[in-house]
C-alpha cells in the first residue's frame, strides 16, 4: 500500500508542480496586456514578438534597431541588464547558440573529480589567456552556474546533444544520460 503511494507521489508532485508553474506563467503573461477575455493578452503578446522578429528581419528596419540598441547601450545600469539578457537569451534561442558543446572538464589532478558543462567561447588568447578555454558549469538543481578559464587539456568535448547534457547536470545526474 505504501508503495503504491509513494509511486503515485513521484507521478503526481513534478506534473503537479509543472502544470502548476505553466499556468502561472501563462496567466501571468496574459495579464501584461488586460484585454475582456482571458487569452487574448498571451495572443497579442505572441503576435507582437512575431511581428517584431519579421519587420527586425527587413533590411530597411535593421537601422532602427540598431539605433535603438545603440540608445540602450549608452545608459549605464540598463546597458548591463540588456546586454546580459540579450547574451543568455541567444544562447538558448539565437543564430549562434552556445551550449550546444557539452564538456566534461578535469577538476584536479589526481583525474578523479569532473563536471559537465559546456564551452562558450575557445579563443581567449586575444585577451591575455592563453590555450585557456572559457567553459560554464551550472549547477544541478538550480538555473545559476559558474564560468570558468579552463587549460585545454582538462577538457574532454563529449558527443551529446547540448539539451540532454543541460537535463543531466539540472537533474543532479539522476535523468539516466549515459556518458561517452
Amino acid at each position: 500500500m505504501m508503495s503504491h503511494f509513494f509511486r503515485g507521489v513521484l507521478i503526481v508532485i513534478p506534473l503537479s508542480i509543472t502544470v502548476y508553474v505553466l499556468l502561472e506563467g501563462v496567466i501571468w503573461l496574459d495579464g501584461l496586456i488586460p484585454l475582456p477575455y482571458p487569452g487574448l493578452g498571451l495572443l497579442g503578446i505572441v503576435l507582437i514578438i512575431t511581428a517584431t522578429g519579421y519587420l527586425g528581419s527587413f533590411f530597411i528596419t535593421r537601422p532602427i534597431i540598431k539605433y535603438f540598441e545603440w540608445l540602450v547601450l549608452r545608459i549605464p545600469l540598463v546597458k548591463i541588464l540588456y546586454s546580459s539578457l540579450k547574451d543568455l537569451v541567444g544562447a538558448f534561442v539565437g543564430d549562434q547558440k552556445k551550449f550546444d558543446k557539452p564538456v566534461i572538464v578535469q577538476m584536479d589532478d589526481s583525474g578523479k573529480l569532473f563536471k559537465l558543462g559546456f564551452i562558450t567561447r575557445t579563443a581567449m588568447a586575444e585577451h591575455g589567456f592563453g590555450d585557456l578555454i572559457s567553459v560554464y558549469l551550472p549547477h544541478s538543481y538550480n538555473f545559476s552556474g559558474n564560468q570558468f578559464l579552463v587549460a585545454r587539456e582538462h577538457i574532454r568535448e563529449l558527443d551529446l546533444n547540448g539539451a540532454d547534457a543541460m537535463k543531466f547536470i539540472v537533474s543532479g545526474g539522476i535523468s539516466g544520460l549515459a556518458i561517452d
